[in-house]
Formats: structure tokens, sequence, C-alpha cells
């Protein structure tokens, strides 16, 4: 640009609904991230006038105005597992579709971490916040937790919780219970009397609710299940197998029966817990073999990372998966597909779980959805001393049991 030529002016947004031929508010719906619909005509008309002008969109001056942003702030345990990457790609195909972008954070299962996590995001005003990420059940930072999340809230953004509502925002729940339950009713369809496990440390949620169902359901089957087809990918409606209520039913009586060893289909002593990894599940299926494994036939792992671990200690203990030793896991995370032998799991519909939770944020979900402590005038029971909510009566999505080549059937249980 020469001395004499006058800078350019940046565009505006009213240069971009003039050159578009539209409203100042079908262009700003139509760049800003609206949760109202607008004609795809009209948007296009308008991406292609910004596009002309080289208009950006001052993101700054949007927080400013309402008191948020166009980003989404998601808080996922380990961005390494694909369980947590996957929920992930759900809520970004959400957030493109409403022009919004996501930020991710991993807590690392640290509940100090998520708090303080939570605080920083705050400051940033994302218009809101997805919380995917399993807790300790005596989590000393929850009351403070619940009470930044309630301030956020009140500053305009939204909160969602995928999994457990423990903390009185909307959540998407997921029955891990019921799921599990669900799996254990199926293998013993398949010939398993004699059962090991797999889990998180004691006291992270969705590990206890995952072995508590499990034992639920091997008490509830009692060897008596139907069968199920061999081969691969066969799969078994978790919710018609074991609905919420038989699983909140039987659990206690699950666990009485399977708390000592002498006739217990998943006695204490065949338990192993470690972290909630692949490399947790290596650890924890070691130790279960230094033990000895007591006549088990199948081990059950509480989630599918650590499976992948377990396979890897079996077959470096010189035994064969599958052959020797079964292995089943929960999330149907899309590695196992892959895996050799192809695991038996219960399947997850992760990435609608993210893809859900966005939406409900939004204002634009109505399929599973539930919003704990919450009064009708959108308020949150946030305060920290307020009682917590009543376990959701919703299931959530409907998970399915997988079975696949690491449990092949049993004409008759293994000496």
């Amino acid at each position: 640009m020469s001395e004499t030529e006058p800078a350019r002016t940046a565009a505006t947004l009213h240069d971009v609904a003039r050159e578009a031929g539209v409203s100042l508010a079908t262009a700003s719906r139509s760049l800003n991230g609206s949760t109202r619909k607008v004609n795809d005509e009209y948007r296009q008309r308008v991406l292609a006038a910004a596009a002309r002008l080289n208009y950006t969109t001052n993101l700054s001056a949007q927080a400013v105005a309402r008191g948020a942003t166009t980003t989404v702030a998601l808080l996922v345990a380990d961005i390494a597992d694909p369980y947590f990457s996957s929920i992930a790609s759900g809520v970004i195909a959400a957030a493109d579709e409403a022009n919004l972008i996501v930020t991710m954070a991993a807590t690392d299962r640290d509940p100090d971490r998520e708090l303080d996590l939570v605080r920083q995001l705050r400051g940033q005003r994302p218009r809101v916040m997805i919380l995917s990420a399993s807790r300790p059940a005596d989590d000393p930072t929850a009351d403070a937790l619940v009470a930044e999340l309630a301030a956020y809230e009140r500053s305009g953004g939204h909160v969602v919780i995928i999994s457990r509502n423990e903390l009185g925002f909307r959540t998407v729940p997921l029955d891990n219970r019921g799921g599990a339950e669900a799996l254990a009713r199926t293998l013993v369809g398949l010939g398993y009397r004699r059962f090991a496990a797999v889990t998180g440390d004691e006291g992270l949620r969705g590990a206890d609710d995952r072995l508590e169902g499990f034992r639920a359901g091997l008490a509830g089957a009692g060897g008596g299940a139907a069968g199920v087809p061999a081969g691969a990918d066969a799969s078994v409606d978790a919710g018609a197998s074991a609905g919420a209520d038989a699983s909140r039913a039987s659990a206690d009586a699950g666990a009485d029966a399977s708390g000592a060893d002498a006739g217990a289909a998943l006695p204490d002593s065949r338990i192993a817990r470690a972290a909630f990894t692949r490399d947790g599940g290596y650890a924890a299926m070691q130790e279960l073999l230094g033990r000895g494994l007591g006549g088990a036939e199948l081990v059950f792992a509480a989630n599918d990372v650590m499976a992948v671990g377990a396979l890897a200690a079996i077959r470096d203990a010189g035994l064969a998966p599958g052959r020797d030793l079964a292995v089943a896991g929960f999330d149907d995370i899309p590695t196992v597909r892959d895996v050799t032998p192809p695991l038996t799991t219960v399947r997850v519909p992760l990435e609608e779980l993210g893809r859900r939770a966005l939406r409900l944020a939004l204002g634009e979900d109505s399929a599973g959805g539930v919003t704990g402590g919450a009064d009708s005038a959108g308020g949150t029971a946030g305060a920290a001393d307020s009682a917590r909510p009543e376990r959701e009566a919703d299931p959530g999505p409907a998970l399915e049991v997988i079975v696949r080549d690491s449990t092949p059937p049993l004409a008759s249980p293994r000496p």
C-alpha cells in the first residue's frame, strides 16, 4: 500500500448484511453461533458476503455483549482414552452445526485439577461447560465444584454432566449398572460360571457401578439365562436384558452373594483394582495371574482400555485370550473391534452422548436429558450446602451387549 493510499476500514456486520441482502439479525445469526435456525440460502449468502469482504467475527466484542463467547468447554478425564475422544468427537460435531468452537482440557481424574480448570474457564466465559469424568464417591471438592458451576450458570452459562447426576445439573445419564448386568446375564447364557474382574480404584463411581451391576447380573442369572448365538458382533439390547429397575433391586443381593469366596461366581479374591487405563488393566491382570485365577473362565474388565491391557498380560503369560481365558469389556471403543480376538463388550453410543450433551445445553434436546436440582425458573440447586438430587430415573441412551470372539460359547464349564 502506498503512503498516499488511505487505510482500508475493516468490514462490519452491517456491511455483510447489506452485501448479502439480508437483515442485520439474519447476518448475526448466520455468523455468530445462534441456536435459532436460519434459512440455508440466506446463511450461504451471508457466508459468501463475509468471505468477499474479509469479515472476521469480533469474538471479544461478542463476549462483552453476551457475557459469553462462542466456545464450548469440554472437560474429560483422559484425552488419550478413546472413550473420551469419541465423546469429544460428538461434541465437536454438534458444535460445528451450531457454529461453536470446542476447547478441551483433561482432568487426569484429579478432582482438584478439575476444580481449578472450572475456575479458569469461568474467566474465559464459554457459552457451555460439559463435564465428562467419573468422580470418586468421597470427592472432597464436590461442594466447591458445585458452587463454581452454579456461579457460572448464574452468569448466563450452561452446564451439562455426562453419566452421573450427583452434582445437580442437567445430565445425559448413562446406565452403567444396567449395561454391566446385561453383560453378565449374556455371559452366563454363553455357559460361563466362574469369573474374575479387573476394575478401577475403589470409590471411582463409574467403575464401582459397573462392578456392582455385573455382580447383580450374575446373581440374577443364576446359571439359567438363555443362550446367545455365537458369531462376530451378535448383540443383545441391554435395556431388554436387564431393566434399570431389576438392576437396582438386585444390586445389593448380588454384592452380598459375591462378597465371600465360598460358592461365589465373582469372589473378592478374583477382583484386582488399578488405574482405569490400559496400563492399569495390564497391571491388574498380572496381579490376578500372580495370585492364581482360582478356576476363573472369564475376566470382566470395567472398561475397554483395561480389557486391552488385560489381553496383553494374558498373552505375555503364555496364554491365549479367548481360548484359555475369555475377556469382556465395556464401552465398545473403536479399537476393540480390531484387537485379537475381537472383544465382547457393552456398546455405549459415545459420540451420541457428546452430541446430546451439547444439544441439551443449547436447549435443543428432549430425548434423554435430566435436570437435577433445577427449579422452574431455570436456577440450579448449586449452593454448596444444598441437598444432592436423587438418582435420575431415565436410563439414558440404549446400551447393547456385543458378543465377539473373546468370549466363545462354552459347551460345558472348564475344569
